[in-house]
């Protein structure tokens, strides 16, 4: 099975064509659309690996965007003892769910290609996602 590694929101993430993950939200995206991955720093199989220096000219990765959504809320809660001073705030990051699609190498052969989805493995695709954010919760 091959693989790569992306870097996108200050963050690097080892994908497989057909993975879902959570990235940082990207800006100006609408669900349902092609998103096109350029900083691909390696890619390869339980064999072979490509490196890039730092990046791999011509090597991409494409992705559908699935939503955009919040996570849970994170609460920051600072308390000084014996001053009667606490607060109580609270945050919620926004991030971007994405199914990666196809993962080409730098001369432009398909590497690895996600299944094509039809209308039953959409149901399917749900409850993967459902565990995706049981995952993310649970951390």
């Amino acid at each position: 099975m091959s693989y790569a590694v992306i870097q996108t929101g200050g963050k690097q993430y080892k994908v497989k064509s057909g993975q879902i993950i959570k990235i940082e939200k990207l800006p100006d995206s609408k669900p349902e659309t092609k998103i096109e991955f350029k900083e691909i720093l390696a890619y390869g199989d339980n064999k072979i690996i490509e490196l890039g220096t730092p990046t791999i000219q011509g090597a991409k990765v494409e992705a559908n965007l699935i939503k955009n959504s919040k996570n849970r809320t994170v609460l920051i809660f600072k308390k000084r003892r014996r001053q009667n001073s606490r607060r109580k705030n609270g945050h919620r990051q926004k991030y971007s769910m994405i199914r990666i699609e196809k993962i080409f190498s730098k001369d432009g052969k398909v590497l690895s290609e996600a299944e094509k989805m039809k209308k039953q493995t959409q149901k399917d695709e749900k409850k993967t996602i459902k565990k995706v954010e049981k995952k993310e919760l649970n951390k």
